[in-house]
């Protein structure tokens, strides 16, 4: 999926073995782009697995925040969340310590590789598990 605010840009879903950057495309949020194409959001479907180039950094949360986070995995699940908000950041990322990071929140130039995409629900009741939709933050 993209977030709500990658509809007006260019965009195409995500492959196995696909070379991806995290990147702000000037739309309040951020997502990841193809590798070889900033300018081209790759959409990617709930529950595909994604391997990081070194571990996660996020931007400075905070009052007082003025040092990049980082998450020590290289290694995430993407999740969607907030879905009963329109308004809202959808897009996330689940780390294998169970911590929940919004992709607009991961700082730019930052690279992932598509490792394996989930497979077709064949239930309403997997569709659901891929989704995931609890979260708060």
């Amino acid at each position: 999926m993209c977030d709500f605010s990658l509809q007006s840009v260019r965009s195409r879903p995500a492959k196995v073995g696909d070379r991806l950057v995290t990147r702000d495309f000037g739309t309040g949020t951020r997502g990841f782009s193809a590798s070889d194409d900033p300018g081209l959001a790759v959409c990617i479907r709930p529950g595909t697995e994604l391997a990081f180039a070194s571990e996660v950094a996020c931007l400075p949360a905070g009052l007082l925040g003025w040092k990049t986070k980082t998450i020590h995995h290289e290694t995430a699940i993407f999740r969607q969340v907030n879905k009963d908000k329109m308004a809202a950041h959808h897009d996330a990322l689940e780390f294998p310590d169970g911590r929940i990071v919004l992709l607009t929140l991961l700082c730019e130039g930052q690279q992932a590789t598509v490792l394996q995409l989930p497979a077709q629900p064949t239930s309403a009741q997997e569709a659901r598990e891929q989704e995931r939709v609890s979260f708060v933050g």
